[in-house]
This record gives C-alpha cells, sequence and structure tokens, in this order.
C-alpha cells in the first residue's frame, strides 16, 4: 500500500470515529440553558424500595464564579396513608453525607420556581424533598399534610447522602405556617425558615391549632423571612408573633424586606423571581440553614444566585 492509499485510510478511520463521537455526545447532552449556566445530562432511571417509586432522574450543572456543583434531581412518589404523592428532591451528585430538608410550597402548587429552588438549595450542599402535598385536595387537613411530612422524612433518613441529624424544614406562604406549625411538633427537625407564614390561622376543624399556640414547645430555631406590604399575612402579626417568641426566650430570626408583597420570590408566571430582594432572601435562607446546620460545603457568600 502506497503512501497516498494509506493516507486515505487514516482520514475515513477519523471521520467514522469523529461521526460516533458526535452521536454519543448527542445522547448524552440533552439541553443547556445560558441564562443560568446550567446544563442537563444523563438519563432516566426507575427503580422501587419499600416506600417510593422513583420514575425519573437527570443530571444537573451549575457553574459560576464562586463555586461549581453537580446535582441530582429524582421525581418520586412517597405513600402515606394509604396515599400516594408525587415528590421532587434534589442532591448533591457528589458522595457525601448531607444535611438535608423539606420544602412545603405555597398555596398555588409546586410551580416552576419552586423546582429551581430545590435545584439550587442541592446545589449549595442540600438534599431537598418538596412533596406535593396538594394532590388530593386544595385544603387539605393538618394531619393529612403532617403524615406526609413525616413519610418525607422517612425518605431521607433512608438516603446513604443524608445525615438524618440534620434535618431542616422550609415553607412558603401556606407551607410558611405548617414551618411554624410542624418546627414544634416534629423533633426530627432541628431548623426551620418560615417564609411569609401565618402564626395565627387555625381554630378549624381541618387545622385546629394555630402555630402561635404551639410556641412552648418549640425548641429549634427559626428564620422568619417576610414582606412589609404584605396584604395576605399582615406583618403586623408577624411582629406580634417573634414578640411572643422573644417573651418564652425562644430564638428566632427576622428579616423583613420593606415594599415586598406576599409570594414576593416566585413571579405571577410561577417562576423564581431574580430580583435583588429575592436573591438576598435566598442567601439568607441558606446562610441561616448554614449556621443551624453546620454546612460548611463550598463559600456562596458573595455568590449571585
Amino acid at each position: 500500500m502506497n503512501i497516498i492509499s494509506r493516507l486515505l485510510l487514516v482520514l475515513l478511520i477519523v471521520g467514522f470515529l469523529g461521526t460516533l463521537g458526535c452521536a454519543y455526545a448527542s445522547d448524552a447532552f440533552v439541553s443547556s440553558n445560558a441564562d443560568s449556566g446550567m446544563s442537563e445530562a444523563a438519563g432516566i432511571t426507575c427503580s422501587v424500595t419499600d416506600n417510593e417509586l422513583s420514575v425519573s432522574e437527570k443530571t444537573l450543572g451549575f457553574e459560576n464564579a464562586d463555586c461549581t456543583a453537580q446535582i441530582k434531581t429524582l421525581k418520586i412518589n412517597i405513600k402515606s396513608e394509604n396515599l400516594t404523592y408525587p415528590a421532587y428532591t434534589a442532591a448533591p451528585a457528589a458522595k457525601g453525607d448531607y444535611p438535608a430538608v423539606v420544602l412545603i410550597h405555597s398555596f398555588k402548587g409546586f410551580e416552576p420556581g419552586y423546582e429551581k429552588m430545590v435545584d439550587r438549595m442541592a446545589a449549595d450542599g442540600y438534599v431537598v424533598i418538596a412533596p406535593f402535598w396538594q394532590t388530593y385536595s386544595n385544603s387539605p387537613s393538618d394531619a393529612e399534610v403532617g403524615a406526609l411530612v413525616r413519610k418525607s422524612i422517612a425518605y431521607l433518613e433512608k438516603r446513604e447522602d443524608v445525615d438524618s441529624k440534620r434535618l431542616g424544614l422550609t415553607g412558603f406562604c401556606a407551607g410558611g405556617r405548617y414551618t411554624m406549625f410542624f418546627l414544634p411538633r416534629i423533633k426530627e427537625f432541628k431548623t426551620g425558615v418560615a417564609w411569609y407564614g401565618f402564626p395565627y390561622t387555625g381554630g378549624s376543624e381541618i387545622q385546629p391549632d394555630k402555630p402561635a399556640s404551639l410556641i412552648d414547645q418549640l425548641d429549634v430555631p427559626i428564620l422568619m423571612i417576610h414582606g412589609s406590604r404584605d396584604q395576605t399575612s399582615k406583618i403586623p402579626d408577624i411582629y406580634r408573633y417573634a414578640g411572643e417568641l422573644d417573651a418564652q426566650n425562644k430564638y428566632f430570626e427576622l428579616k423583613v424586606y420593606q415594599g415586598e408583597p406576599h409570594g414576593f420570590m416566585i413571579t405571577k408566571s410561577g417562576e423564581l423571581s431574580e430580583s435583588f430582594v429575592a436573591q438576598d432572601a435566598y442567601k439568607e435562607m441558606i446562610g441561616f440553614f448554614d449556621r443551624t446546620l453546620k454546612n460548611s460545603s463550598c463559600n456562596l457568600t458573595s455568590r449571585k444566585v
């Protein structure tokens, strides 16, 4: 075989291998988002455990100037009191023993903005589960939601990447009320962040108790985040609740954003707000969890979310 024939053979082989490489890359790279610096890759899995069915899984990469993190997300079903509830989870992709958080979405449901927030919390070093508590009713009883939250804890405790002694709770709107309500009652939680919650809502058949009536049972720190112009959960009630916490020597922190309305973290279209206030409030939550759950994954103090 002369030199020209050999050269042509080499070029054919290189071209064939290049075609295979492009085909592989197109299968592995699913999508990208230039605005957020987030890329998606990996595939679909389905596995069954004693209590949960995982229905899909993906891996996401977050990159920014201060921290690069890979996370894994998983959609599962949680069984609680003979009912099956979908839930969305996210966790750091790297092996570890991470703190975990149960996130309770607002009365408007699990909007896209909450999924993005769960992903960001995972990128910041937390395993997070967000159960869809309105699956069967827009206004389920406290008992029903409490049972689901406990099953969510049970799921987290079985994960190999979770430190079951470092569990937190956060919630928004109705989820803020649930945070105030369940922190005193569910002792597995070591801390919590209540977003524009309702400390004095209760006294009905499905909500027999008010969170404020449980202050004497609260033994863990709580951060409350609120807007001064919240017309749904008015700020005087939050100040009153803070005063009652203080009177009983319960540790709390309160962050009030002047001029912000109810639900300011999620836009009218259901997306996660990228406003200055929203970014700052997110950092307040993560900073509080970092301090109270003693996590130090990577330094994000000056990071833009």
